[in-house]
Formats: structure tokens, C-alpha cells, sequence
């Protein structure tokens, strides 16, 4: 049974953790452990959540159950009811029966090589094919529903979103990077917005968070081109903040985390400014994705079918990861290649 008590893996430190004081004295108090995290929430729930005490970090994983990994309907339910308790009480998350102060919020992936691949794209063809805009505006409204509250920091003032890469992080996916305030990839990280191959676009979040952080023409630029870039092109162009290498995401995480706590309260105040700067509003992401619902149910047979081959692709690529293991040390196959295996041909140079 782990401390917190759900019934699940029992804890221990993670990968960059250590306990303190380690080769002296035995701590009398374990969750001083930095490293050393509690399982809570729903057992069953596609967004696994554990609670870090020693730092007051909440790391929530993406876990989806069946096919891609992708924002299915659970699991976006699943997010939107933790990040709605988070709110609820106050930047606190209950572990153990008592409430914690949440000072890192760190979203991450259970799935190997994948952080998320975007939106649930067999589902929007099918809303589409059969004209359903309400069922199409009711998915969209839920994304932002997720978006809206993690621009804002989930309404703390002391709360600093952190987002940690391992692997595809694709249309919302990579929205969802976009919404932190600190972003931590591993190498061979890939992200993009491929929604233009398919004659749409990211409408979750991406125009708005992307022109806050390198301006409305390279956003736009980036937006139209499809490409897929890696971590260390997108760190070049200011939108990561951390390369880690490849098997220590969790250990870069813990090292920003220990290097920035002594200024802490000034960099989350930093964070904060630039809502003042450059608000997100509610507003603005309903208006957007409202032109995005327009625009999802003029696309054409082909449009659908260009759509159809990226989810096959999406479907090979996880299959062959699965296939190695999902070890981080296989040769797994470039995103390209499943891709041109169904026909599409990404606008890239190069890619690991």
C-alpha cells in the first residue's frame, strides 16, 4: 500500500530525487524526500496526479487507456475534473486527507516517446461527415474549458506551470506545451502543428499563446508551414526553455525547480506580469475556435481523407514503439516515415 493510501505502486524517489540527508541520520519525516511523490485522485482516471511534498509539486501524466494518445473525450473530462478541484480549493490539491499548497504544477506523459498527438481526429471526421457542429463546438468548447484555466495559472498567484516533453507533441498537444510557463523537452522531442497538411488549423489555443511568445508572423509562420520541429531548433527559437537529454526530463524538472526556489516568489510574479501584457482572454479563445468549428465543417472529401492517413500514421508510429518495448534507448522510426507510408509528406528538412 503507498502513503497515500489509493492502493496503488508503492512510492519511492524519481529519477533527480534523493533523500536528504542521505547517509546520515534517518529522516523522521519521509516526505521531506525530495524526489519522493503520493499518489492521488481517481485510481481509474486517464490523468494520473501524485504530490511531491518536499516542493509542493503536483505532477500530472497523461495515461490514456486504448489507441492514440490523443485528447480523447475521457481524458479530457478527466483533466478538467482534477484541474477543477485544484481551482475549487485554492491552488491546494487533497492528499491524505488534507490539503496541500501547489507551488510547481508539472504535466508530463505516461506513454513512451508520445506526450500528446493533439485532437481526437477519428472523431472530428466523423462529426464532420455527419454535419454535427453542436457535437463539434461541444469538444471544441471542452478544450478550452482545459486551456483556459492553465493560462491563468489556475487562478494562484503562486502556482508555476511546468510542462515536461518526452516524445510527439502535436496540434494540441503541443497547445498544451504552449499554456506553461516553463517548458522542459528531452532531445528527441518533436512538436508542430500539423493541422494545415489537412487544410485546417490549430484552433484550441496555439495562434493566441504562440504570438505571445515569438510574435504574430513567426506564430503565423509557424502555424502555416506543418513542420515538425525538435527540441533543440525550438529552444533557438524561444519557445523551449530547457533541453534535457533524453531519460532525465524528470531530473532537469527537479534541477529548475531547486536552481530557481530561492526567487521563487519573483519569477512567479513574472509569470503573472505578463497577463497584464498580454492577457488571454476567455473571449479571445471562444471567438477563435468558434472560426475554428467554421472552418473544421468546410472541409472537403479530400481534407478528410488527408486527415484519415495522418491517424493511420499516428496509429503506426505508436505501434512500433510499442513493438521496441517503449524503451528510451530503441531505434524507434522517425515521425516522417510512417507518415510517408500512408502518403503524407511532412514540409521538414530532417528529423531524428
Amino acid at each position: 500500500m503507498s502513503p497515500g493510501g489509493d492502493g496503488r505502486t508503492p512510492v519511492s524517489p524519481r529519477p533527480g530525487g534523493h533523500f536528504l540527508g542521505e547517509g546520515e541520520e534517518k529522516m523522521s519525516n519521509l516526505r521531506d524526500a525530495v524526489g519522493l511523490c503520493l499518489p492521488y485522485g481517481k485510481a481509474d482516471s486517464q490523468y494520473e496526479t501524485e504530490f511531491e511534498p518536499a516542493t509542493g509539486t503536483v505532477w500530472g501524466y497523461f495515461n490514456p487507456r486504448h489507441g492514440v494518445p490523443c485528447y480523447s473525450l475521457g481524458l479530457l473530462k478527466d483533466i478538467l475534473e482534477h484541474d477543477q478541484r485544484l481551482v475549487a480549493n485554492g491552488g491546494k490539491v487533497e492528499v491524505d486527507g488534507a490539503l496541500s499548497q501547489v507551488n510547481y504544477y508539472v504535466t508530463a506523459s505516461r506513454t513512451p516517446g508520445i506526450f500528446n498527438v493533439g485532437g481526437d481526429l477519428a472523431l472530428f471526421s466523423m462529426l464532420i461527415k455527419a454535419g454535427d457542429r453542436a457535437a463539434l463546438a461541444q469538444y471544441a468548447r471542452l478544450c478550452i474549458d482545459n486551456i483556459y484555466p492553465r493560462t491563468r495559472a489556475f487562478f494562484s498567484p503562486t502556482l508555476t506551470k511546468i510542462v515536461l516533453v518526452q516524445g510527439d507533441a502535436l496540434g494540441g498537444g503541443f497547445e498544451c506545451v504552449l499554456a506553461s510557463d516553463v517548458i522542459v523537452a528531452e532531445e528527441s522531442a518533436q512538436m508542430g502543428l500539423p493541422e494545415i497538411l489537412f487544410n485546417l488549423f490549430p484552433g484550441m489555443g496555439a495562434c493566441s499563446l504562440l504570438a505571445r511568445r515569438i510574435g504574430m508572423r513567426a506564430a503565423e509562420e509557424l502555424i502555416l508551414s506543418g513542420k515538425i520541429h525538435t527540441a533543440a531548433e525550438l529552444h533557438k527559437m524561444g519557445i523551449v526553455d530547457v533541453v534535457a537529454t533524453d531519460g532525465q526530463g524528470e531530473t532537469a524538472v527537479r534541477n529548475w525547480i531547486a536552481k530557481n526556489a530561492k526567487r521563487r516568489n519573483g519569477i512567479q510574479a513574472v509569470h503573472r506580469a505578463r497577463q497584464f501584457i498580454h492577457p488571454v482572454t476567455r473571449e479571445e479563445l471562444d471567438g477563435i475556435v468558434g472560426l475554428w468549428v467554421d472552418a473544421a465543417l468546410r472541409l472537403g472529401e479530400r481534407d478528410l481523407k488527408m486527415m484519415g492517413r495522418l491517424v493511420r500514421a499516428q496509429m503506426r508510429r505508436l505501434e512500433s514503439r510499442q513493438a521496441a518495448g517503449g524503451g528510451g534507448n530503441v531505434v524507434e522510426l522517425p515521425l516522417a516515415e510512417p507518415l510517408a507510408a500512408v502518403g503524407i509528406q511532412l514540409p521538414i528538412a530532417a528529423l531524428v
